[in-house]
């Protein structure tokens, strides 16, 4: 294994407890109400739900996943851009919060950003990107970890690809200037995270809330949140900052 200096970090399942199955129809019923309180719910919820599954199984990088969810909405229930972008700017303001309850923090979930932090690895937040930044940093900060930890944070303003889609990491890696011998992926999801070994990334398979989906990929290293606690306190120091 190749010295790392960066570690990629998934959210959902790997550094907050939380039912997507619950949080995800529940921020949809918020933004469409806060589009429109007049608007029927649950047809703008089902329709942001199959897009975000096609989007998952999406090659197609032409253009940011914003840019996807804003041409979907008006394209199959006749909300401009405009009305979606003042839409979640309400949300943000008068709603997202509500969804805080649905976030179970983890007691370790600092102690691991902290580790690498004093190893001076360079942190990425590798989370789906099918949420605008404000709702995933609310999540960081609702699990009690700091946003501004991370050297780079995937939402759905800055990414064109989704997990497990290998071109979701490829970007990450041009941003950063890495090789993928220089990544571990941390992450829960079976399929989503342990798809970066494709392009021969590290793997570490956190099996506390574990999500099996496939057996396509094995992971390399696997166990609970203290077995990674552990496992990051035995990386090297890196200069990933000098690199």
């Amino acid at each position: 294994m190749e010295e790392i200096t960066t570690v990629l970090f998934d959210l959902d399942g790997t550094l907050i407890n939380v039912d997507m199955h619950q949080f995800v129809p529940a921020y949809l019923k918020y933004l469409a109400d806060s589009i429109d309180p007049q608007m029927a719910v649950a047809p703008f919820v089902q329709q942001m739900i199959d897009r975000t599954i096609e989007r998952l199984n999406s090659d197609d990088g032409s253009q940011t996943n914003e840019q996807f969810y804003l041409q979907a909405a008006e394209s199959d229930l006749g909300i401009t851009p405009h009305q979606f972008r003042q839409g979640l700017e309400y949300f943000f303001v008068h709603h997202m919060t509500k969804l805080q309850p649905l976030i179970q923090p983890l007691s370790l979930a600092q102690g691991l950003i902290d580790r690498c932090r004093n190893k001076g690895l360079e942190l990425v937040l590798a989370t789906n990107p099918v949420f605008p930044r404000p709702l995933v940093e609310a999540r960081l900060e609702w699990g009690g970890m700091n946003p501004e930890d991370f050297d780079l944070v995937t939402s759905f303003e800055n990414s064109r690809y989704c997990k497990p889609n290998r071109h979701y990491f490829d970007d990450i890696l041009a941003v950063l200037g890495r090789r993928p011998e220089q990544c571990l992926m941390v992450g829960n999801d079976t399929e989503h995270d342990l798809s970066a070994s494709r392009l021969g990334m590290t793997t570490f398979l956190v099996d506390t809330w574990l999500i099996d989906r496939s057996d396509e990929f094995t992971a390399d290293f696997r166990g609970s949140h203290l077995d990674l606690f552990r496992f990051l306190g035995q990386l090297s120091d890196g200069e990933a900052c000098e690199n």
